[in-house]
């Protein structure tokens, strides 16, 4: 049996790319950017597998256009860049990586929460453009603190969770809401309240974002709900881009409906650098970098090409998006490894 033959998108962090040598052909685009939409429609026609990121949009018309893929394995918690449903129909399996980058993206969460409150930004600008001349001001930069203030976590999934367990060290109240209530025992043990999402908004000092992309979550947060929020309060969002309306929360900085921001991913990647988030003091700016720790990086490029193997050896793999298509093509259809 000749090796199936499997494209990856990107440079990967080891050990991604030497687990799948040993068991197929692989092909990997050499460039930091991702292969052009006509290149990755070429590359995937002869492939018997790929491995993709968000950046890597494989919807209908790219998965029409192959007859052999049994196998798309995203290195990505989000899977909204797949058409799900058309996959499904052609017995093509899709995995994704959750879980693997719970612990970074919660520590990243806090780690822009605190930037944004403390003024980290805008305070090292300061220093280093030479304007630092009084040594000590008691007026200068003030910030606010943590404790006894309200954290409200929209999504209460794995990440979630990391981040309301981070807050018990700030003696906050902690307030949630989720689509679906989570276990009563469970609310307890993390010191958490459940409440409407108008309610969270309200009375929040802080809110973080931590829900898929879908069509219930795009622009979630819009202009009625950045109004509902106080005039001191900070957001965060460090899950999809379009969950937040990003030109209402531009205007909800400027005219101050909310004290900040911090954001990590955006309705449009890279942000356009006339974006007018780019030119405001209130909002800490990062380039989709929540899950950048050398550790959450090699565990996903791990477990994504273990997903990919584990569907081509007929083995159920550890992440499956679309459980349905073992009914459309059990995995003993798509077996290619011994």
């Amino acid at each position: 049996m000749s090796k199936p033959k499997v494209y990856v998108t990107r440079r990967l962090p080891s050990p991604g790319v030497e687990l799948l040598q040993e068991v197929c052909d692989v092909e990997i685009n050499p460039d930091d950017s991702p292969p052009s939409r006509d290149l990755l429609t070429r590359k995937v026609r002869d492939m018997d597998g790929v491995l993709c990121l968000l950046t890597d949009r494989i919807d209908s018309d790219l998965l029409s256009s192959t007859h052999r893929l049994k196998v798309v394995s995203s290195m990505s918690v989000g899977f909204d860049h797949i058409d799900i449903e058309s996959a499904t129909r052609k017995g093509i399996y899709v995995t994704f990586t959750p879980g693997v980058l719970t612990e970074a993206t919660a520590d990243f969460t806090w780690a822009l929460l605190m930037a944004v409150t403390r003024r980290v930004v805008e305070a090292d600008h300061y220093l280093r453009t030479g304007k630092w001349k009084i040594q000590w001001n008691p007026t200068q930069f003030l910030g606010v603190e943590f404790s006894g203030k309200t954290l409200g976590i929209v999504g209460m999934g794995r990440i979630g969770k990391a981040i309301a367990q981070r807050s018990k060290g700030f003696k906050m109240r902690v307030i949630y809401f989720n689509r679906t209530r989570i276990d009563r025992e469970q609310e307890r043990l993390l010191d958490i309240e459940y409440v409407t999402l108008n309610t969270l908004l309200r009375e929040s000092d802080f809110v973080t974002i931590h829900v898929p992309l879908s069509k219930e979550t795009w622009h979630m947060i819009d202009e009625d709900q950045l109004k509902q929020m106080k005039r001191t309060s900070y957001l965060v969002n460090t899950s999809r881009g379009p969950v937040v309306n990003q030109t209402s929360l531009a205007r909800a900085l400027q005219e101050g409906w909310i004290a900040g921001a911090g954001l990590d991913v955006f309705e449009n990647e890279p942000i356009d650098g006339s974006d007018p988030l780019t030119g405001l003091d209130n909002v800490v700016l990062t380039p989709h970098i929540a899950s950048a720790t050398k550790e959450a990086r090699s565990k996903m490029a791990e477990v994504a090409a273990k997903n990919l193997i584990s569907v081509l050896r007929g083995e159920p793999p550890q992440y499956l998006v679309n459980k349905n298509v073992l009914n459309v093509k059990p995995l003993s259809f798509v077996k290619m490894i011994e």
